[in-house]
Formats: structure tokens, sequence, C-alpha cells
């Protein structure tokens, strides 16, 4: 599937980057990496996080289904500035899942987390989605402060050994009323 490219609203001056919607060859690769290289410096993890990360992306695009998933990267002068995901394979019972939220360092401040989390949200407005939920951990603040922002609500925590380390794992939720 060729990804449909959209640019960003962004202050004038800048140079605006590109959301690509959808699966296109090397996204896999790309978020996986930006998962494996932040998590491993800023958090610690282990090689059983990108493993994970590798694996069930790997397996999302291999049934990515246009018509209930959804997949954004940003992009920015040809380099990756961010990405999320929409797995709605279980959307009607259990919600829509959010994932593989990131956004460089080199990018934060520059409006891209909200307009992926936009576009995300959106997505699941336009398809009737009763729910969208996430699993995220204690401390990824700035990350809490966007889906706060948009209305996610911590729901659920609790201590886990995991990717090498003890985290404080954290679920939040928001209600679309669909």
């Amino acid at each position: 599937m060729a990804p449909t490219r959209r640019p960003l609203e962004g202050d004038p001056g800048t140079v605006k980057p590109t959301i690509l919607h959808g699966y296109f060859a090397g996204a896999v690769g790309q978020i996986t990496e930006a998962h494996a290289v932040y998590y491993h410096t800023h958090w610690g993890f282990d090689v059983s996080f990108e493993a994970q990360v590798a694996r069930e992306l790997s397996e999302f695009a291999a049934g990515f289904d246009s018509g209930r998933d959804g997949l954004w990267v940003a992009r920015q002068k040809e380099r990756f500035a961010g990405s999320i995901a929409i797995d709605g394979r279980h959307a009607e019972t259990d919600g829509a899942r959010l994932r593989w939220f990131i956004v460089p360092l080199k990018f934060l401040g520059a409006g891209i987390g909200r307009q992926l989390i936009q576009q995300a949200v959106g997505f699941c407005q336009d398809r009737g989605y009763p729910k969208i939920y996430l699993w995220t951990f204690e401390g990824l603040n700035a990350a809490r402060r966007v889906y706060e922002k948009f209305g996610f609500h911590l729901c659920e925590e609790h201590d886990v050994a995991q990717w090498g380390q003890q985290i404080r794992e954290q679920k939040f939720e928001l209600g679309l009323g669909g």
C-alpha cells in the first residue's frame, strides 16, 4: 500500500514535517530503532524490549487493515521525526490500542507529538470506536502531558519487572462515546 503524504500544520518559516499514513518500506525498522535507542539510552532497557517492539510491530504491519488500523510516521527533511499507530483488532470490545508513539528528542517541542495524537484520535472517532487505550510507564512526563491534554486518564497501574528494569506500568484510556 502506498502511504499518503500530508504536510503538518506548523509555524510559518519552519520546515513543515510530513506525515506518512500507512505502511511504507522501512517503517518497521525506523520505528523499532527509534524506540530501541531511546529506551536503552534513557531508561536502560535491554535487548528484550527491542525484540518485543520489532516482533509486535512486524506482526501489526503484516496484518495491517487500513479500514481498521492506523499507522502514521512524521518525517522532516526525509528524517524520521515520530510515529504512532492504532491497532483496531479489538476496538469494539477492548477499545482501540494506541501504540508505538515516539518523537525523537531533536524534534520535541515542534508539535509533532500533538499532531500525531490528533491523527490517531481523529481516526478512531471517524470509525466510531468507543475508546482508545495505551500502556506506558511512569516517568514519561512529556508524553503523559500530551495524553492528558487530549483527555486520556490514568485508569490502572502496577509494578513489573521487564526489559531488564523495574517499572511502574500505567494504562491510560480515552472514552470516545462511540
